[in-house]
Formats: C-alpha cells, structure tokens, sequence
C-alpha cells in the first residue's frame, strides 16, 4: 500500500451518495462486491451496488471511482445502467462479510466481523478491502463487552466457509437511518439466509413496517422462518389491512394457528378485514382511522393527528362519530380535514365543523369506483361505513395504489431507462477476474 493512501471503513459508505463530475446525483451505495481470492491475500474490491433514482440496482465498477471522500463517491459519468446481479463467486461486503464469525490466526480465538475497510492500491483503480476491525466474544453479552482491535486480512480466517446462525448487528447498523420501504428493498436484495437473519434481529415495530413493503413472496418467506409466537407479535404490529393481505396468502390452518396467537382485539380487526372481498373498499381499509366524538376540540384533533406513528394519509382528517369510539363505531357524523382545523381556534367543538356533505363509501364498494370517489374529490383517505351508519375504517389513497400498480412493482421499476450512450464495457469485465 503507498504511504497516504485513503482507508475507509465500508460501514460508512452505507446510503452516501453518488455523484458524477457535475455534481449531479447518480444513486447511493447501498453495498460493495469483492471477490475473495486463495490464501491469505486480500479480496479485489470490484465495484459498488449503486440504487438509483428508479429504485434499480445497477453495478458500478471501482475503476470508474474517481474519489470517495466527504461522505460522497465521486465517478467518472460513465454508468452502465443494466440491473446488478451477483455472480457465484462475488461476495456482497455489507450484506455478507459484516457480523461473520472468524478466527484470528494467531491464537484460533472466535470474533465477530463489526466491519472492514477498503484502500486504493497504488496503481490508482484498484481497491481492495486489507483490514478488518473485530469484537472478541462469541456473541450475546460476552460480544457487547468483548474487545475491539483492528487486524490486517491475511490476520484473520473463516471468510470462505459458509456460516449458520450469522448476526445481523453490524449490518443493521449501516442501515439505520433507511426508511422502511428502503430497508425492504435492501433486504430484498439478500440471500433468503442473511434476509432471515435480518429479519430476526429487528425488533417488532421495525420488522412491521418493513413487512408492509416487500413484495408478498418474501413477507410469507420472512414469517414463515419466525417462531409462531413472534410471527403473530410482528401481526400485531402491523396495520390491520397489511396484516391481512399477508394473512391471505397463506395456508388456511397456518392462518387460523397466527390468529388464534395474536391479541383478540387485533385479530378481531384482521378477521373483519379478511371478510371482504380484496378489491373493496372493505378489504382495502384500515379499521384504525382516528375517530372523535363531537364534543371533541379542535385541540384534541390536533394532538391526535401529531402522533408520529400515523401515515400522512390518516393524519389528514379526523372522523366524527356518536360513541363508541372504536371501529364499528356508532353513528357516522362526517370529516374534519387538518386545514380546517388550523383556521379554527383550539377550543372548537369538532361537531360544529364537521363536514357531512359528502357520502361515505359502503364497504362492498369496488376498486374502480374507490379510486374515482378519492380523485373526484381530491380525497387521501374516505371513510367507509355499513349500512347501519357505523364507521368501520378508512381507505387511504396509498392503499389503493398498491392494489392498481402491477403486483411485482416492489421488485421492478416503472421507468426502466435506457443504457446510457457511451456505457462501458469494461464495466462487466472487471468482475471476469
């Protein structure tokens, strides 16, 4: 290595950004590819997983990184922008090498992987990955406490064996700041392994909302290889109509066995949800809208419409109905819309605002007819009640969108751009070796 090359550690390049000369974003980093080569030398840097605008992942080579520095990698503007695919002998360095379990050469003693940084060689286009910070400890509370040092590659071995039962700490780490539909597509892009190894070390509330955004083969892979009792806590933590979308794509004894394990006031929504007919206002709803009696004040409107915990969509408008509060409530009133409560002074009653002009839509009401109702009326969310008046949930506009794109659009792109002129050849070629 030349005296003064560059080190960076990966775990920091997780998320940056990507820029070409212009200063024009391409896409962030969201892993490495490295090859590990025999013996103890250190694995060939190949190039980075860029996501770009599109949500596509395209593969740049690290021959066309001209700088990575200041939290943003620079290129050449050269891109090619065919999706990135992972070859048998390519190793993702987030996705893989972080959290393994290796042995330091010297003494056999069992560490964790916690990260790995990369250097230019001095021939200036090669990187390659040649230190390795570790934690001693074989995991659990002995790992947290364990010592931390920094050792050189050929320092370490176990890369190349297949692990069972790796972690997933580091890992997270990298990809904490993502929001959940980015994690998803992250996850989405791992192993079914390491997506499962994942999986298990998220905490409920996160597994829940990254759930909401996969694609449905792999939200049924992730809650089938959870133990039965923490599959129906993440249901639980799941919007009532996610939880039944995924509920429906699986077996009627495995589904049953889930709600049968999941609280009775959580299960009683999903059931109710699983009653309708998907593409109808009642199988698209949520049933936890916010409802308000009319005495309310604008005050509490506001406060509840604050909760961090709310879409955009639900914190738009409160619902006003005659107890009780929960859905089916008693007696639909209408809507109060957030801008008109901001006019209003905070001791405001509710019920002298309400807006009961137009119609609420019936749970049987279909697709089509949902998505004209929410345009014609420039709606996010519309109620929906039963024949008796009762408010029995909410379609929010995200919802129907879902059910109108087509069902692989979590795993494809709309927009599939055209390779850029000029892209290059060798782009693939630096992975051949």
């Amino acid at each position: 290595m030349a005296s003064g090359a560059p080190r960076v550690f990966v775990s920091h390049l997780a998320g940056i950004a990507v820029f070409d000369p212009n200063g024009d974003q391409v896409g962030r980093v969201r892993d490495l590819v490295a090859m590990l080569r025999v013996g103890s030398r250190p694995p060939r840097l190949l190039g980075m997983v860029v996501e770009v605008v599109s949500r596509r992942r395209i593969f740049l080579p690290m021959t066309r990184v001209t700088g990575v520095e200041s939290g943003q990698v620079i290129t050449t503007g050269v891109v090619n922008m065919r999706r990135f695919e992972q070859r048998p002998t390519e190793r993702l360095v987030l996705g893989e090498l972080l959290d393994r379990r290796v042995r330091l050469v010297e003494t056999g003693e069992e560490v964790t992987v916690l990260d790995v940084s990369i250097v230019q060689l001095p021939a200036r286009r090669d990187w390659e990955i040649d230190k390795v910070f570790v934690r001693k400890g074989k995991g659990g509370a002995l790992r947290r406490r364990g010592e931390t040092l920094t050792v050189e590659w050929s320092a370490v071995t176990g890369f190349s064996l297949e692990e069972h039962g790796q972690g997933a700490e580091s890992l997270l780490a990298t990809f904490e700041q993502l929001r959940p539909a980015d994690l998803a597509n992250a996850l989405h892009h791992l192993t079914p392994k390491r997506r499962a190894e994942v999986a298990a070390a998220l905490d409920d509330d996160r597994l829940a909302d990254v759930l909401e955004e996969l694609p449905d083969d792999d939200q049924v892979e992730i809650l089938g290889k959870l133990k039965e009792e923490r599959a129906a806590d993440v249901l639980e933590a799941m919007d009532p109509d996610d939880a039944a979308d995924l509920l429906s794509e699986l077996p009627e004894e495995d589904k049953e066995r889930l709600l049968m394990l999941m609280r009775p006031d959580d299960a009683a929504d999903v059931r109710r949800l699983l009653a309708y007919e998907e593409r109808t206002a009642g199988g698209l709803m949520t049933t936890e809208p916010i409802v308000l009696r009319p005495d309310a004040t604008v005050a509490d409107a506001l406060a509840r419409v604050r909760q961090q915990d709310l879409s955009p969509a639900l914190a738009a408008q409160v619902y006003v109905c005659r107890p009780p509060d929960e859905t089916p409530t008693g007696k639909y009133l209408g809507t109060v819309h957030f801008q008109r409560m901001l006019r209003e002074p905070p001791g405001t009653l509710v019920g002298s605002v309400v807006e009961s002009d137009l119609p609420p839509l019936s749970p049987g009401t279909p697709l089509p007819a949902v998505t004209s109702y929410l345009a014609a009326y420039n709606m996010v969310s519309a109620p929906v009640v039963d024949e008796s008046g009762s408010l029995l949930g909410a379609v929010t506009v995200d919802d129907v969108l879902d059910h109108l794109l087509p069902d692989d659009w979590r795993e494809t792109e709309f927009h599939d751009p055209p390779q850029t002129p000029g892209s290059l050849s060798d782009g693939e070629a630096v992975r051949g070796y």
